[in-house]
């Protein structure tokens, strides 16, 4: 069985703040055109004016992610800085009214926000999408039926969105409970070829509902554009290592996977219910409570099974150069994420008697410091 390339490239999605009063703000043309003319289709608008998308090269491995990932955010924030902006990657922003914001002005942005109507003005939510390539079809399919059993344990990891306008939701990740208000998301369901996904797309497009496969938003797809599976699960990441950490895991998870196949052996299957019950964890506590392992019948801790899952990809890890990312996972799982980090950062500020308005902000300061961590 011939082995994929399994290539990876990362994209981002970034909000842009004002730099005095930390609050969002539109991007004015001349920040979209400078950054065009360096990183040309490296970069986009989003669906909100207030936020901007970048994209790798396809690369080999996360060393080669990394460079350019460096540079994707090094020149967003020097272009930035010339209209008193800076981006933070977080998936909500802490304080910032989705009333407030505008669309972006195109044709399909202009298109979401007539056809999903008041479910799409709330999108003020970012993510983080790894590409991992692999040539055949049905390969694509049937590892992505394998991989959704992964994609809880990624989810927790990435936890970037505990505030929306202003409150603590109480939650790692509140950017799903707006995301899952749209059509075709969530959890991909189990599907048998890649065939079948294009008969069901078909189905779609034929009856005028979509325009394309693009507008499959499940947590991981067949990408509409590459020879690729789409992992969407993840919050973006304020940091950029614990970028390249969750893709160097996917892609070596996707390895892995393929590792058993070549084998004739495979990842049980379990069904879509029982993951999404994993999916709600994650989503909820992060790595602060377990998760659920269907083969034991058991809560275990989310340190224990991380564990398992480095030993799993030890391998793969090895193969691609990327242990030493993949083994930042246990700092991640140990200090609870970005969602922790920002908590801590607001209840630091609350004990020096700042207002609430304050420590809001001060989370937002945080988050323009991590953004710039590692570049």
């Amino acid at each position: 069985m011939t082995e994929p390339d399994f290539t990876i490239g990362i994209e981002e999605e970034y909000l842009l703040v004002d730099r005095d009063s930390f609050a969002l703000a539109e991007a004015p043309p001349g920040l979209m055109e400078d950054c065009q003319k360096e990183l040309q289709d490296q970069v986009a608008p989003e669906f909100l004016n207030c936020q901007i998308e970048i994209g790798t090269k396809v690369c080999g491995t996360v060393g080669e992610a990394r460079e350019d990932l460096k540079r994707l955010r090094a020149c967003v924030s020097r272009h930035a800085a010339r209209h008193n902006l800076v981006p933070i990657a977080a998936s909500c922003h802490p304080f910032s009214d989705w009333r407030d914001q505008k669309n972006t002005d195109k044709d399909r942005y202009n298109t979401l926000k007539s056809d999903l109507a008041g479910v799409v003005r709330r999108m003020l939510i970012c993510g983080m999408h790894v590409h991992v390539g692999i040539n055949d079809p049905d390969r694509r399919t049937d590892l992505m039926n394998q991989l959704s059993y992964f994609l809880p344990h990624l989810l927790a990891l990435s936890g970037s969105s505990p505030f929306w306008q202003g409150q603590d939701t109480g939650l790692a990740c509140y950017r799903l409970s707006v995301f899952d208000n749209l059509p075709r998301t969530g959890l991909p369901p189990r599907m048998e070829s890649f065939s079948e996904f294009e008969r069901s797309v078909s189905t779609l497009i034929d009856l005028g509902v979509i325009e394309d496969a693009s507008k499959i938003w499940w947590d991981l797809r067949p990408s509409s554009r590459f020879p690729t599976i789409e992992s969407r699960i993840c919050d973006v990441q304020p940091r950029m290592e614990h970028a390249l950490t969750l893709a160097a895991l996917t892609q070596a998870l996707t390895r892995m996977l393929w590792r058993l196949a070549v084998r004739n052996q495979r990842w049980r299957i379990y069904d879509t219910f029982l993951v999404s019950e994993n999916r709600w964890r994650a989503q909820r506590y992060g790595t602060k409570r377990g998760l659920i392992d269907f083969g034991r019948g058991e809560i275990v801790e989310f340190a224990d099974l991380l564990e398992e899952m480095i030993a799993l990809v030890a391998e793969d890890g090895s193969h691609f150069s990327s242990l030493r990312e993949i083994e930042t996972a246990r700092e991640m799982a140990q200090t609870g994420g970005s969602s922790t980090r920002q908590r801590t950062v607001f209840e630091h500020s609350l004990a020096q008697d700042n207002c609430t308005d304050t420590a809001l902000r001060a989370v937002v300061r945080h988050l323009i410091d991590e953004f710039h961590h590692d570049l």
